[in-house]
C-alpha cells in the first residue's frame, strides 16, 4: 500500500523504515531535509512539503502524523485537511489526548475525511520488534488500512486492533502509558531495597537476570531493567530526575473524572515530580516543623 508519513523523528523513522521493508511505499516529509534523505536512500519517496508529499499519493490517500501532541498536531492535521479530499485519511500516531483526537475526528467528518487515532507503543525496539498499536476511528477506514497496521504490529494477528470509535485509541494508549509509570516504579522501589540490604551483598544484574525466567514479575521491562544493570550495575552515570510526557497525568485526570480510584499510577506520577526536585520546599518545611515541635536535630544547607 501507499502511504504518506509526516515526522521522521526516531520513532517515525523507524515505522516508515519497517513499513519500507514490508513492502508499502512510503513519502517522507519532515521540516528537516536531512531527515527526509535518509529516508530516500533507505527507498521512500521524498517531499519536500506536505502539499509536494498530498500531491504523489493517490486517491483514496493515507497520510500518517507522526509529530508531538498539541499545537504541533493541531496545525499539521488541519493544514492536511484543507489539502486533503473527501475520502482521503489521516492517521495521528502520536501521544495526542484522546479529546483533542475525537475532536478532530468530528471536524474532519464534516469534510469527508477519515480521522483514524492510533495509539503506538514500541519505542526504539519497534522496528525490529513491532508495535502495538490501539486503534479508534471509523471501522471501514480501519479495514481499508489494516495492511499498514499488521505490517508495523509485531504479527498480522498480534499486537494490532480496532478498539473502538474516534479518540478510542488515544485513550487506550493513554490508560497503557499510565500503567506503564506504576510498573515502573514497582520495579524501581523494589530494586532499591535490594540495594539497600547492604549485609547481604545482592548481585543486582544476577537477580533482574533470575527473575526474567519463570518468574511472575517477568516482563519486557524487566528485560529492559535487567540490561541497565547489566550495562551498570550502580547506575553512576545516570541522575535520580525522570520527566514524564503527559499521559500520566491525564490518566489520574481521567481517574478523578471518572471517580475511578488509581492510586499507583497517582503516586507513580508524584514521584517523578518529586525526582526533578533539589531540595524541595515541602522537604525542608517538614525538617522546620519537626524542629519546631520537638527540638529535633535538623541539617543546615550549605
Amino acid at each position: 500500500m501507499e502511504l504518506g508519513m509526516i515526522g521522521l523523528g526516531r520513532m517515525g523513522g523507524n515505522m516508515a523504515l519497517r513499513l519500507l521493508r514490508g513492502g508499502h511505499h512510503v513519502v517522507a516529509f519532515d521540516p528537516r531535509p536531512e531527515a527526509v534523505a535518509a529516508m530516500t536512500a533507505d527507498g521512500a519517496g521524498g517531499a519536500s512539503s506536505l502539499e509536494d508529499l498530498v500531491g504523489q499519493l493517490s486517491a483514496p490517500r493515507a497520510v500518517w502524523s507522526m509529530v508531538p501532541a498539541g499545537d504541533v498536531t493541531e496545525q499539521t492535521v488541519m493544514a492536511l485537511a484543507n489539502l486533503l479530499s473527501p475520502g482521503d485519511a489521516i492517521i495521528d500516531g502520536g501521544n495526542s489526548n484522546y479529546k483533542d483526537s475525537a475532536r478532530r475526528a468530528a471536524t474532519l467528518k464534516e469534510r469527508g475525511i477519515f480521522f483514524l487515532d492510533a495509539g503506538t507503543s514500541g519505542g526504539v525496539w519497534g522496528l525490529t520488534e513491532g508495535y502495538a498499536l490501539m486503534v479508534g476511528g471509523d471501522p471501514e477506514a480501519y479495514k481499508r488500512l489494516e495492511p499498514i497496521f499488521q505490517t508495523l504490529a509485531p504479527a498480522p494477528d498480534k499486537g494490532v486492533g480496532h478498539v473502538g470509535p474516534p479518540g478510542s485509541g488515544h485513550y487506550v494508549k493513554m490508560v497503557h502509558n499510565g500503567i506503564e509509570y506504576g510498573l515502573m516504579q514497582a520495579y524501581a522501589e523494589g530494586f532499591e531495597l535490594l540495594e539497600a540490604k547492604e549485609e547481604f551483598g545482592l548481585d543486582l544484574p544476577q537477580i533482574a537476570e533470575l527473575w526474567r525466567h519463570g518468574s511472575v514479575v517477568r516482563s519486557w521491562l524487566l528485560d529492559l531493567t535487567a540490561a541497565a544493570l547489566k550495562e551498570d550495575p550502580g547506575l553512576e552515570g545516570l541522575q535520580a530526575y525522570v520527566d514524564d510526557s503527559g499521559e500520566g497525568r491525564w490518566t489520574v485526570q481521567e481517574s478523578i473524572e471518572l471517580a475511578v480510584p488509581a492510586p499507583v499510577i497517582a503516586l507513580s506520577l508524584q514521584m517523578r515530580f518529586r525526582s526533578r526536585q533539589d531540595q524541595p520546599f515541602g522537604g525542608r518545611l517538614l525538617a522546620a516543623m519537626r524542629n519546631q515541635f520537638g527540638g529535633h536535630a535538623v541539617k543546615k544547607a550549605e
